[in-house]
């Protein structure tokens, strides 16, 4: 995935570093992408499963009265950002670094803004994604990539060079 510099952070993502400033605080000195062993992996396809099953999605709007609200589905319910930022937890809970679980703005085929969890592995950047069940390297999905958080620092944001051409039915960059 390549790089092209800072961005804006997500309004959604600004909003949370004031509630909540330690999920914006998280520093990665290497940024070095995770080794992908057997044990990690069976990780990720658990904590994937776990979150994609437990969480019911719902809008914002329908659970906090406002369009845009990053939080953790406490209650059960959340969109995809809710997902990403749960996910991200438990990860980081089991020992991986947070430099390797990034929050990522994607475009969906249909024009429609969606979050996700890039995973940083010697094995490529894989998709965690709470409307596909299996877990794909990035070039493998119909997303067109926009931004997401630095590896070094959790409340920056790159912007993505996608690289690819745009799918039928996207919209137009």
């Amino acid at each position: 995935m390549q790089i092209t510099g800072r961005t804006s952070q997500p309004i959604g993502h600004h909003d949370l570093c004031q509630r909540l400033p330690v999920e914006c605080k998280e520093r990665t000195a290497t940024d070095a992408p995770v080794h992908l062993t057997a044990a990690r992996w069976s990780e990720l396809i658990a904590v994937n499963d776990n979150v994609n099953t437990a969480i019911v999605p719902d809008t914002d709007k329908h659970v906090y009265g406002v369009e845009e609200y990053w939080n953790y589905p406490d209650g059960g319910r959340g969109d995809c950002e809710d997902f990403v930022l749960l996910k991200r937890r438990e990860l980081m809970q089991h020992g991986w670094p947070a430099g390797a679980l990034l929050i990522t703005v994607v475009r969906q085929t249909n024009g429609d803004g969606h979050a996700i969890l890039t995973v940083r592995t010697d094995r490529g950047d894989l998709v965690l994604d709470n409307l596909e069940g299996k877990i794909k390297l990035w070039t493998e999905t119909d997303y067109q990539f926009i931004k997401r958080q630095s590896n070094t620092d959790s409340g920056r944001w790159v912007s993505i060079d996608d690289g690819r051409p745009m799918l039928v039915g996207s919209i137009k960059r």
